[in-house]
This record gives structure tokens, C-alpha cells and sequence, in this order.
């Protein structure tokens, strides 16, 4: 038993350093390789886009102030808001219109994590972002220049479902434009989370959210069977019409084929066409003919005048 007491003792006396050496943070500014546009990375995880340290945005005259923060990320941030599974050290931020700003993220986990800011003019930040991203534990740096005017801007982690599990914060500059919802620990959840119903409560909202799925899909099947005896009887109704034509076509056929047979006997094909064009031409004649008469006959009835008065 002694034996296997010091040899845990021993394990566990190595494995404090490797383990503190496995948390050590990784500074990635000096590896960072400048692509262009504000855009910066390296081969081992980091992230800069939309790095600015120069250029003014519109309306801006002049560098107002110059300003350096630290922002840590990580679970154990997220622990004083429950149901929370990570979050920033800060929720909110405030600085002067025109400040230079520069960001040190500070990835304290051994998960990917990102500061990304949203909203800013596209003109000079690409789809309007900022945007530090490294694989933790490390640190990454950038610096971007603060547009004009009060605006509140979203700031947040948009690896899937960091975001929705806290990290999330908002960045006023000037007086902002108001809040964003749902920052923890700054306003309250758009949709709040409700740990007050026992199991039964949960089973009878389950229940009823059961029967109006069940409901749904109910009138969904009765709307189909409609739509679908509709679309028969549209499709019965079209067919019977072109039968009927089909059965005065067939009958015409089978009386006018002897008439035809017999004329068009001894014919070549080209004689056959000729003669058919031509009686064509004499029926086409003989209606537009008739018609005519009746149309004149019709205006010589009108155009009769009345016998003069004595």
C-alpha cells in the first residue's frame, strides 16, 4: 500500500509541471504573416482580419485617443451565469469616436475562441468585421480605428454555439445607440431561461406541444387529400372533353376514309398533297364567300331608306 502511495505521489509531483507547461499561453504576434487587406495569420492557429492601424474611417480628422485592452476568453468566465458554457472576462466596453483601438484575446481554453466585431463601415473593414481568432491557450493581437458617431456594436464568438452559450459582449463608441440584448450580465435574455416547472409541468407541455404537432400534420394530410382530389377532378373534366373531341375526330375519320380512299387512288404522294391543298383552298373559298354574302345582305337591310312622307 506504501508502495503504491509514493509511486502516486511521484506521479503526481512530474505531471504538475507538464501540465502547467501544457497551459502556458502561446503568444502568436510574432508569428503572424501579413497576407494584405488586414489580413493576418500563421501556421499555428492565429487569426488577425481587418487590421487597421493607419488608415482614418470617414469623419474622422484626426486619432482621438490611443487605447489597449486585454480580453480574456474562456469556461471559467462563464461560471458566474448560469446555464452559461463560455463567455469574455468583460461584457461591455465604451470609447471615444476615432480611438485607436488595440485588442489583446487572450484564449485561455484548449478550444478555438474568437473576438469578432460586427457592424463597422465595409468600405475600410472587409464585410464590416473585425476579427481575432486563435487556437487557445494562446494570445493574439490586433489594432483597428473606431468609426465616428454613437453606435453600439456586437462583439462575439462565432465558432458554432459559443455565441448562444455566452460569449457575447457589446462595444459601445460615444454615448452608443442603446443596448444589445441577451449580454450577460448587461440586459436580460431575449428568451428567458424558466428552471421553475417540475416534471410534471414538463410533461404536460410536452404533451400538449405533442397533439399540435399531431393536429399539424392532421391538417397538412386533409389539405393534401383536398388539393389532390381537386387537381383529379380538374385533370377527369379535361380528359373527358378531349374524348369527346377525340370520338367526333374518329367518327369524321371513318366516314370521310372510303370517300378519300377512293379519290386518292392511283395518286402519287405529291398528287395526293396537291389535291388536298387545293380542296382546301375551295372550302377555305366557299365559307369566307359565304360569309361575305351574309355580312352584305345584312348591311343592304340596313342601308334601306324609308319612303318620303306626301
Amino acid at each position: 500500500m506504501v508502495k503504491l502511495l509514493s509511486a502516486g505521489a511521484l506521479v503526481a509531483v512530474f505531471s504538475i509541471p507538464a501540465w502547467a507547461a501544457e497551459q502556458a499561453i502561446e503568444d502568436h504576434n510574432s508569428m503572424l504573416m501579413d497576407h494584405g487587406d488586414g489580413h493576418l495569420m500563421d501556421m499555428a492557429g492565429g487569426m488577425v482580419m481587418g487590421q487597421n492601424t493607419s488608415t482614418l474611417p470617414g469623419g474622422c480628422d484626426s486619432i482621438s485617443e490611443e487605447r489597449e485592452i486585454t480580453v480574456h476568453a474562456g469556461h471559467k468566465y462563464a461560471e458566474k451565469f448560469p446555464g452559461r458554457m463560455y463567455a469574455f472576462d468583460t461584457q461591455e466596453f465604451q470609447f471615444e469616436p476615432c480611438t485607436k483601438l488595440t485588442v489583446h484575446f487572450i484564449n485561455e481554453d484548449s478550444i478555438r475562441h474568437q473576438w469578432m466585431m460586427h457592424g463597422l463601415p465595409k468600405y475600410l473593414y472587409n464585410k464590416g468585421m473585425f476579427h481575432l481568432e486563435v487556437s487557445g491557450p494562446a494570445k493574439v493581437s490586433g489594432t483597428l480605428i473606431l468609426p465616428p458617431g454613437d453606435k453600439t456594436y456586437l462583439v462575439h464568438c462565432d465558432i458554432a454555439q459559443h455565441m448562444e452559450k455566452g460569449m457575447k459582449a457589446q462595444l459601445k463608441v460615444g454615448k452608443g445607440d442603446g443596448d444589445l440584448p441577451s449580454i450577460p450580465g448587461v440586459t436580460a435574455n431575449a428568451v428567458s431561461d424558466d428552471y421553475t416547472g417540475g416534471l410534471k409541468e414538463i410533461a404536460a407541455a410536452l404533451d400538449v406541444a405533442a397533439a399540435d404537432v399531431k393536429k399539424a400534420e392532421e391538417d397538412a394530410v386533409v389539405a393534401a387529400a383536398a388539393k389532390k382530389a381537386s387537381a383529379v377532378a380538374t385533370a377527369a373534366q379535361d380528359d373527358s372533353v378531349f374524348s369527346g373531341m377525340t370520338v367526333l375526330g374518329i367518327a369524321l375519320g371513318l366516314l370521310v376514309a372510303p370517300f378519300l380512299a377512293k379519290k386518292f387512288k392511283g395518286m402519287s404522294s405529291a398528287e395526293a398533297v396537291a389535291y388536298s391543298l387545293d380542296a382546301l383552298r375551295v372550302g377555305v373559298t366557299f365559307v369566307v364567300n359565304s360569309l361575305s354574302g351574309f355580312i352584305n345582305k345584312l348591311l343592304a337591310k340596313k342601308a334601306k331608306s324609308l319612303p318620303d312622307k306626301k
